[in-house]
């Protein structure tokens, strides 16, 4: 029986480029896919591209392109990414850019668009899963971009490009298009597209089903996370597949790590919705076939809804935070003094703010106070708000900033920052509403 080797090159926008050329080099790919979007990123890539027309996809796009086109170039590794973002065509050009940069002429690449639904959607009375409607955001709409899904992808493969740019898709089509290529599925097969989705929920966040997000000292040790090797799959025609890495990698893959990952952000293990199906887990089985190899088999599916998802990004106003630190005895007092002092400060000049949090962090930021606990001989205070306008933003770091001359004794190490808060929010709507096209540019 034939099969396919898939490997996942990154899991966020942020994630490391090493793994990517170890598989690239040594993974005996024949596809490499990075998966860098989450719902906030997309909606932060709109606003680059407002500024910059040019601008809207991935900061490490051309990066990570120099770093594993040779090797994809020579070996007939074929890639897919969502590294467009809010941006694919401008994607693609860039890396057609990288392409003749590094002597590899002729290189077809292809950008999927059709995803961002922003004109379609404004000024509609599309119902918000938060309530109100989209026309209600008014001007503070973003973006909106639908999860668009596996079949445009496995096209422009099948028409011969060698890297595929997409912007908003869901994060499985990513993996199922390429299978959907190779092995001729049907957009109605469902049993096999539910497990090819399966295969890309499991590599969609890369270092995390190797060990990386699963590792706890003393609980669930992983060896050499330092040089974590990110996953690839060895998918047959059935769909069924191996979970592995490149081997002497970091991390490991046993049925553990798999199965976090399997449960991750799946709300109904028996039905979860996607653009090319409804995959049901429920029946999923996995075995250990080697070291570092997880055979993984029973995913099925039904039909899709004929909904897409869509991710709506809205300004929610500035985020303003300042910092900083006591030590050594009283640290905690004196931090909680200069709480109180920036507390009353902010009451005192009229400050205005939607939410604030003030917090020593390593003690109660996160869990909130403990009763009984051992005093830590060093803290950080955290002041952080939200406000309608950059300039009420800015005055929480100045507070905090003042402290150094202002008291308590022995603060140090202030930062300030002020940034815009972009909302994500969502909504459905008919799947004929997006429409997906592909968009050539050769190097």
């Amino acid at each position: 029986m034939r099969r396919v080797r898939i490997g996942a090159g990154s899991g966020f926008s942020g994630d490391r480029i090493e793994p990517a050329v170890e598989l690239a080099e040594h993974g005996g790919l024949q596809y490499l896919v990075f998966e860098c979007l989450a719902e906030r990123t997309i909606a932060l890539a709109q606003l680059a591209r407002r500024r910059d027309p040019e601008g809207g996809y991935d900061p490490l796009l051309a990066a990570r392109m120099r770093a594993v086109l040779p090797a994809c170039r020579r070996q007939g590794i074929r890639i897919v990414t969502n590294m467009g973002a809010a941006n694919p065509l401008a994607a693609a050009r860039r890396v057609a850019q990288v392409a003749r940069d590094l002597g590899l002429a002729g290189l077809r690449v292809a950008a999927v668009t059709g995803d961002d639904v922003t004109g379609r959607l404004r000024g509609t009375e599309t119902m918000l899963d938060e309530g109100g409607t989209v026309a209600a955001l008014g001007n503070r709409l973003v973006s909106a971009n639908a999860y668009i899904g596996a079949a445009s992808i496995a096209q422009a493969l099948a028409a011969g490009a060698e890297v595929v740019v997409t912007g908003r898709v869901a994060d499985p089509a990513l993996f199922l298009g390429p299978l959907m290529r190779e092995f001729g599925w049907a957009e109605d097969d469902w049993t096999r597209l539910g497990r090819g989705t399966l295969v890309g929920h499991l590599l969609e966040c890369a270092g995390q089903v190797t060990g990386g997000y699963f590792a706890d000292p003393g609980f669930k040790d992983v060896p050499d996370l330092a040089r974590l090797g990110f996953p690839l799959a060895e998918v047959d025609e059935a769909g069924e597949a191996i979970i592995t890495k490149v081997p002497g990698s970091g991390g490991r893959v046993t049925p553990a790590t798999c199965k976090e990952q399997l449960l991750y952000e799946v709300h109904d293990p028996a039905r979860y919705l996607q653009p090319d199906v409804a995959a049901d887990f429920s029946g999923v089985r996995m075995e250990p076939v080697g070291e570092d190899a997880v055979r993984v088999s029973g995913a099925d599916g039904a039909p899709r809804t004929g909904l897409l998802k869509v991710s709506v990004g809205c300004h929610e106003g500035w985020f303003g935070e300042g910092q900083i630190s006591y030590a050594g005895p009283g640290a905690v007092a004196r931090g909680r003094l200069a709480l109180e002092v920036v507390r009353e400060r902010l009451r005192l000049i009229g400050h205005e703010a939607e939410e604030m949090r003030f917090e020593l962090v390593g003690l109660d930021s996160i869990l909130g106070p403990a009763e009984g606990a051992a005093e830590p001989r060093e803290v950080r205070l955290r002041v952080a708000g939200r406000c309608a306008s950059p300039e009420e933003a800015e005055r929480i770091g100045h507070e905090v900033d003042s402290l150094y001359l202002n008291g308590p004794a022995s603060g140090g190490g202030v930062v300030k920052s002020v940034r815009e808060v972009i909302g994500i929010r969502s909504c459905l709507i008919p799947e004929a509403e997006a429409r997906p096209q592909i968009n050539w540019v050769e190097a």
